[in-house]
């Protein structure tokens, strides 16, 4: 093939993928979400649907792949096509994951391409009304009192919720013994049947729970209280200063996503994540709405798996 028609056919390739780029989408997406229906994921999802509908001018299907910790549907992600149709939505347990499991069957950066970041979400340390203490260092004094009692759920194996009871094991010194579940919903209706004695939930599922008169709120993991529980203190302000946990919630595409694919997505989901109408909703959930670029993301991504690398290591946290 000579020089031009080996230019020919580049350009030509080049002009097919700026077309494909231009008329995308032009059918139905696929949200990859990797727990069940009802937890924080869901919640935040559901809301910014809609408009995300109109921004793309086609229809989005969440698709609810939940178990392990979220790597079941992250390897579909993985493995799918990189054409935009597919996506997932990831939490902290993305970055969490490539520490705390021996083996992934993908590379939690390379096989990836960040779309945006869409907000973040203080947990809530919430417990049956039954667990005897209200209080952190209530908490803290049963525990050490009784190391063979005191047992919290997770959303599952290296969710957020499940490393911050490892955290907080380390920074208090107090034995817990870890019940994970598939997903934050199953979680919550063990702490209902009181099945456990506490657990590390996001804020959005928990603290409906907590109004209904439910289940206890014992502290808030963020840095500052939160609105939604204004009087409700944090761990940090309980006793335990070292400790703070926020979770947060991004979009990923397949690695090999046309750019300009990515952008669009980007941009759509900024818009729907950032209407007014779906903005408070969101923050009246608990969420702190976001909406970042690509690059910023994947910078974000990038700061987490040194984070909670360390955390991983210093709890001791494990999973084969």
């Amino acid at each position: 093939m000579s020089f031009f028609s080996r230019s020919l056919a580049t350009a030509v390739m080049g002009l097919a993928t700026f077309a494909g780029a231009q008329s995308f989408p032009t059918q139905p997406i696929t949200l990859l979400i990797p727990y069940p229906p009802g937890g924080s994921a869901d919640m935040l999802a559901r809301p910014m649907l809609a408009t995300l509908q109109k921004e793309l001018g086609q229809s989005v299907v969440l698709d609810y792949k939940a178990g392990a910790g979220g790597t079941i549907a992250t390897g579909l992600l993985a493995r799918a096509k990189p054409d935009g149709y597919t996506v997932l939505m990831v939490l902290a347990a993305h970055a969490i994951n490539a520490s705390l499991y021996s083996k992934l069957p993908y590379d939690t950066r390379k096989d990836f391409a960040p779309v945006s970041m869409l907000a973040t979400l203080p947990l809530l340390l919430a417990a049956p009304l039954a667990t005897p203490a209200n209080t952190v260092p209530e908490l803290i004094a049963y525990g050490r009192a009784h190391p063979d009692k005191l047992t919290f759920a997770s959303a599952g194996n290296g969710n957020t919720s499940h490393l911050a009871g490892e955290m907080f094991k380390t920074a208090t010194g107090v034995k817990m013994l870890h019940i994970p579940y598939k997903g934050s919903g199953p979680a919550v209706v063990a702490m209902l049947g009181g099945e456990v004695s506490m657990m590390f939930d996001s804020i959005s599922t928990s603290q409906v729970q907590v109004r209904a008169g439910k289940l206890k709120a014992i502290a808030v993991t963020g840095d500052k209280r939160s609105s939604l529980l204004p009087d409700v203190p944090t761990v940090k302000e309980s006793g335990v200063p070292s400790f703070v946990v926020n979770g947060w919630y991004g979009i990923l595409a397949p690695a090999g996503t046309p750019p300009d694919v990515v952008a669009k997505l980007s941009q759509a989901l900024n818009k729907a994540v950032r209407d007014p109408k779906v903005a408070a909703q969101l923050t009246e959930s608990g969420y702190e709405v976001v909406g970042t670029t690509p690059e910023a993301f994947g910078s974000h991504i990038d700061a987490e798996l040194i984070r909670w690398k360390d955390a991983v290591q210093a709890s001791g946290a494990k999973v084969e």
